[in-house]
């Protein structure tokens, strides 16, 4: 039997008053979901059956996406916002696709050497930390323009008012998010004005409640007034103030003038299957089609999961595609983006005509293609699938964990820092060791680049694979991965999204390595021997997907990494 919401919410606050073991306190996680109907697929147990609630009173895939976006803003304070922005990829039952940008954008008063010295040197963290890091946020606007277009039921309210109690009553927090907060302590009373809701007197433990009663006022703005309730009046206030007080540059103009975008999906396909994702800001689509279509002349299958064979190949054309990320993509509102030519099945041929199933290359010898122009690490994503067949894939970040780790002094929400993603100097990497180039330069009103790749993927013109995940620059990379461990190497869809992966950013010239990747040791040595270097690193991606089963069934899978958790119905 299934508890619903209110009941769910009601037992696990008195089961953390009232209950005197000393086990530690954990919401009951669902990894893996079947479903007839509806799944939702998010980052936090509260989210998933806020958004499942939605789909269960008549709501469609956008309503609950919606739902889903302000409960993490609420349950997720370490990625979900209202500070931030992303992007959202929508296909509707009918085939029809659209995506919508509602990236940060640069304040008017940004300019290209904002971040640099007298010696035009990039000034250490200048771009990471506090009130100048942050970009205008896009995220209140981004849901009100889906909410216009596509929402089912209605009813703002009933999308909101869930995340609204959730901040005004609090929440029992996992042990994943009392570390982290402990270990931001220092920062968040560093960079704030006013100590904010995530410090304490004594360390977080599993199982305390996160009260936000500033960011429930603030939500309350938004449900009454819309946009109007964060981009103008008390809201608006608020963040001028908090940048006037701590050196920031985000004006009411800046907060008036934000937009978010409806731009035309980026399409390419991968023998029989089409992938539908995000075009310029983000990189994402545009890198995942080139890396699909440059290993698809390969037998992968063949290869096998993680041979040497197999990771040679995927890490060489990643190698090649971020080369030809940091000197190609940007905004395309502000520059050329050669996006037709990138994706031309001969340029892609070419790149990998020096590949050498036998040797490495080296990344130094190795730059951006030519082409005729034609024309963080702390994210989460989530993915919804409605009754109807209509589906969303949506990721949204502050960026750093905990963005800015600046709050908005009686506002309750965390600022971004995503200008951090602009190139502060062309040639300079920023916090995920990504470079870029001129076309990412700082310009007043240009959204940063971005690596994130919310997707779907159809057969047979039906939605067959929706996924995404957080990870700054290995976002890319995890879910083409993830896509070809479905497709390729037959691993259900449970191991697909949780396996243990691998990275090549081009530089540095490294197969990045997380510590839940079991390589054999002859595969190592073997990889080794072709001249790759291997470097073991922390975990990455929290990948979040929905397959469609032979049997018309829905199955939904969350990442092991963190407290993310499926549902459907």
């Amino acid at each position: 039997m299934k508890l619903n919401l209110r009941f769910l919410y009601i037992f696990f606050i008195l089961t953390v008053i009232s209950c005197k073991s000393t086990a530690p306190f954990a919401y009951p996680l669902q990894k893996s979901a079947v479903a007839d109907q509806g799944m939702i697929v998010t980052a936090h147990p509260l989210a998933s059956d806020i958004g499942l609630e939605i789909l269960k009173k008549g709501g469609n895939a956008v309503d609950a996406a919606i739902a889903v976006q302000y409960a993490l803003a609420v349950v997720l304070p370490v990625a979900g916002n209202i500070g931030g922005g992303g992007f959202m990829v929508v296909r509707m039952a009918d085939g029809t696709t659209n995506t919508l940008d509602f990236r940060e954008k640069a304040p008017g008063k940004a300019s290209r050497d904002m971040y640099l010295d007298d010696q035009k040197e990039v000034i250490p963290r200048l771009s990471i930390d506090g009130h100048l890091a942050a970009g205008v946020p896009g995220t209140v606007a981004g849901m009100a323009a889906a909410f216009d277009r596509y929402s089912q039921l209605k009813d703002f309210k009933t999308l909101i008012d869930p995340a609204i109690k959730l901040a005004q009553d609090g929440f029992a927090i996992t042990q994943q998010q009392a570390d982290g907060l402990n270990r931001s302590r220092e920062a968040f009373i560093k960079l704030n004005t006013n100590t904010p809701a995530f410090v304490k007197k004594t360390a977080w433990k599993a199982g305390d409640l996160l009260i936000q009663t500033e960011l429930a006022e603030t939500l309350t703005r938004i449900r009454n007034q819309g946009t109007a309730g964060f981009y103008e009046g008390k809201t608006a206030d608020l963040i001028v103030a908090e940048m006037k007080a701590g050196g920031g540059i985000i004006s009411y103009q800046d907060l008036k003038d934000y937009e978010a975008i409806w731009r035309q999906p980026l399409e390419s396909t991968y023998k029989e299957y089409t992938i539908i994702s995000m075009p310029p800001p983000s990189s994402g689509g545009l890198a995942l089609s080139q890396l699909l279509k440059m290993v698809a002349p390969y037998p992968l299958r063949e290869y096998g999961f993680q041979s040497a064979e197999a990771i040679h190949v995927m890490a060489e054309a990643e190698r090649r595609v971020y080369a030809d990320r940091a000197m190609y993509l940007g905004d395309a509102d502000f520059v050329t983006v050669p996006i037709r030519s990138l994706m031309n099945d001969a340029y892609l041929t070419n790149r990998m005509a020096d590949f050498d199933p036998d040797k490495a290359n080296d990344s130094r010898m190795i730059g951006a293609g030519l082409v005729t122009p034609v024309e963080s690490e702390e994210t989460t994503h989530f993915c919804v699938v409605d009754p109807a067949g209509n589906a969303v894939s949506l990721t949204t970040t502050l960026n750093g964990g905990y963005g800015s780790k600046t709050v908005v002094s009686g506002a309750g929400f965390l600022l971004n820092n995503e200008m951090d993603d602009f190139s502060a100097k062309p040639g300079v990497p920023n916090m995920f060791g990504l470079i870029g180039n001129e076309a990412n330069a700082i310009e007043p009103g240009k959204r940063m680049l971005s690596s994130m790749t919310p997707t779907i993927v159809t057969k047979n013109n039906e939605t067959y694979m929706v996924l995404g995940t957080p990870g700054g620059s290995t976002i890319i990379t995890s879910v083409f991965q993830t896509i070809l461990n479905v497709i390729e190497f037959d691993k259900p869809l449970s191991e697909a999204v949780s396996l243990g992966r691998f990275h090549h950013q081009w530089k540095p010239d490294a197969i990045q390595l997380d510590e839940l990747i079991k390589l054999s040791p002859d595969v190592e040595k073997n990889l080794i021997q072709k001249g790759h270097h291997l470097k073991q690193r922390g975990n990455f991606g929290r990948v979040e997907a929905i397959l469609k089963q032979a049997d018309g069934r829905w199955e939904g899978a969350a990442d092991v990494r963190g407290d993310d958790d499926a549902r459907g119905f």
